[in-house]
């Protein structure tokens, strides 16, 4: 009996530890530098750039786009998933947009845009820069 809980209790520290490191890798995706955005929103194709700065689970950085205009961009980082949040402006009115996805093993980051529920599409993001 006494063998099997110490069995027992070395099999879950060890998937304990499997969890941790599975963790800490997927922790290790890095947002910050200057990124490539291609969205498609119905077909229509724009080429916005996002400079992103990291600090550990929380983004900062600026949005530039010519469809858009500029913002000051804030975001958060869980797993591989990414969230960036920013104020566009589409003919001087100030509307909330989001960029929401995954980054992959390739470094690339795609999934979904949204304007304020007014237009959406996807987009791909490639790191430009570090």
């Amino acid at each position: 009996m006494r063998n099997r809980f110490r069995l027992l209790s070395g099999v879950l520290v060890a998937a304990a530890l499997l969890a941790v490191q599975a963790q800490s890798v997927e922790a290790q995706v890095n947002m910050t530098g200057t990124w490539a955005l291609e969205v498609d929103v119905d077909g229509a194709i724009s080429n916005p750039e996002l400079e992103l700065e990291q600090s550990g689970m929380e983004l900062t950085g600026h949005y530039t786009s010519a469809q858009l205009g500029e913002a000051d961009v804030t975001g958060t980082i869980e797993g591989n998933s990414v969230t960036v949040i920013f104020e566009a402006n589409l003919q001087g009115q100030a509307l909330p947009g989001e960029y929401k996805g995954t980054v992959d093993a390739n470094g690339v980051w795609s999934g979904t845009f949204d304007l304020a529920g007014l237009a959406g599409g996807t987009f791909t993001a490639k790191k430009a820069s570090q």
